[in-house]
């Protein structure tokens, strides 16, 4: 789509108005770099005071500027323009093209300077070269703009999610303190819920380090030759405490050795994450099953369970950040909220993909499939 910006041509020579309306008429300039494209509305002033009130009613993107003026010249302009926000970009042109004018120009806020005479062309390249410095300065000022709000958003999700716990915390201990509990049975359940609320927090905090490193990159990733089974059965033996407490039979199937490209960290927090929900979201006694597979040029990793299931319309959520289903079956399951984005992010490093088939009160399926590859390769 190209967007249109504003041109306000102050010279006090009709010939150099009409000249860069009709240079300026119909051109496009497209910056394949940035995604832009941009065409011009030129509007022409003669002097600089009408230069002055068009800007009272309404800035341009681009000034050009002629130097020497009758009346207000143009660096009484410039001065004004700089009092503008957002800044319009001026560009000075002028006969009396010298070091000392440009330098003078500069100082007073020019971004850049055309000698005359010039051609059409050395016209368009000098709008050209502010259009592009527009288009990089307000990309950056959107940036900027979102990352204010990422950092808002992250900070008050985090405060909603660490709020509940730490008043658990709080308030399991303040039953100790004031003598409330006294029994040494009812003091050990209330200390170990307190243990419980505290280990949420911690892997909240560790999964949303998990989460910033990957999307800066600032995770050193080192491919070597990566055992998958090994890596599954490492994170099986981890979950068996946990699968064993709610009576959930945990099962690995599949190949063995079954080697991939990759780092094994990264392996070790998709199947952690997928197993740990098989778990979490299963029914008491139920199954789960990680089954590991190489298809022709891939390979797949399976985590089905017998939980409580997903509904088709919280399917798509899933992966986002801090996402998580809540209803009456979830209550009470501890969880970040950021376990399957990071699995997500994850599985995108390597140009795998990763999907979930599910069924409410019937259990859910998570398949996550890597491309294979050969040792030397690169994922």
């Amino acid at each position: 789509m190209t967007e249109q910006l504003r041109v306000l041509v102050t010279d006090d020579e009709e010939g150099m108005r009409l000249g860069v309306v009709r240079a300026l008429s119909g051109y496009v300039a497209r910056f394949p770099d940035v995604d832009a494209e941009v065409s011009y509305d030129v509007s022409v002033a003669e002097s600089g005071e009408a230069a002055l009130d068009r800007l009272a009613s309404g800035p341009p993107d681009i000034l050009l500027l002629d130097f020497k003026l009758p009346g207000i010249s143009g660096l009484d302009v410039l001065g004004e323009v700089k009092r503008l926000d957002p800044p319009v970009l001026t560009v000075m042109i002028t006969a009396y093209a010298s070091l000392h004018t440009a330098v003078e120009a500069t100082k007073s806020g020019a971004f850049d300077f055309l000698p005359k005479p010039f051609t059409p062309e050395e016209l368009r390249a000098s709008v050209r070269k502010a259009t592009r410095s527009l288009i990089l300065q307000r990309q950056a000022q959107k940036l900027v703009a979102q990352q204010r709000r990422a950092r808002f958003e992250l900070t008050s999700v985090l405060a909603h999610e660490l709020k509940a716990p730490l008043n658990a915390v709080e308030g399991y201990l303040a039953t100790i303190a004031e003598g409330v509990v006294t029994d040494a049975p009812t003091i050990q359940h209330v200390v170990g819920r307190s243990i419980a609320r505290v280990q949420g927090m911690r892997q909240l905090i560790l999964d949303l380090l998990d989460l910033t490193r990957i999307e800066a990159g600032v995770r050193q990733r080192e491919l070597v030759s990566v055992d998958l089974w090994e890596a599954a059965e490492a994170a099986v033996e981890a979950a068996l405490p946990a699968a064993q407490a709610k009576g959930v039979a945990l099962e690995l199937v599949g190949q063995s050795p079954l080697l991939v490209l990759g780092v094994r960290a990264e392996l070790d927090i998709v199947l952690n994450n997928l197993i740990s929900n098989a778990i979490k979201y299963n029914q008491p006694g139920g199954k789960a099953k990680v089954a590991l597979g190489r298809r022709a040029d891939s390979v797949e990793i399976a985590v089905s369970d017998t939980g409580i299931g997903i509904g088709p319309e919280d399917v798509a959520k899933l992966f986002q950040d801090f996402v998580r289903i809540k209803g009456p079956k979830t209550r009470g399951i501890e969880g970040s909220g950021l376990g399957l984005s990071t699995v997500k992010k994850v599985v995108q490093l390597y140009h795998g993909e990763v999907s979930v088939k599910s069924r409410p009160d019937e259990g859910s399926t998570f398949i996550v499939t890597l491309p294979a590859t050969e040792p030397g390769a690169s994922p």
